[in-house]
């Protein structure tokens, strides 16, 4: 999965960009704890450890794919 298809699955969900530094970007839901930071470029492919792990923090499920 792309970094950009990542970032819209987040934002689908509720979740808003509110710090970006260099290629990480954080983002923060009005409701669930927490921040989820995504890093890399938009056009890169996101390890699927790293794609779970992020899911695992915004509440989606830990599946990588």
């Amino acid at each position: 999965m792309k970094v950009r298809e990542v970032i819209r699955m987040l934002q689908d969900d509720g979740w808003r960009l509110v710090v970006t530094k260099g290629s990480h970007r954080q983002f923060k839901h009005p409701t669930k704890p927490g921040r989820v930071t995504v890093s890399g470029q938009l056009g890169d492919d996101m390890p699927k450890g790293t794609l779970a792990s992020v899911k695992r923090q915004a509440g989606l499920g830990g599946g990588g794919s």
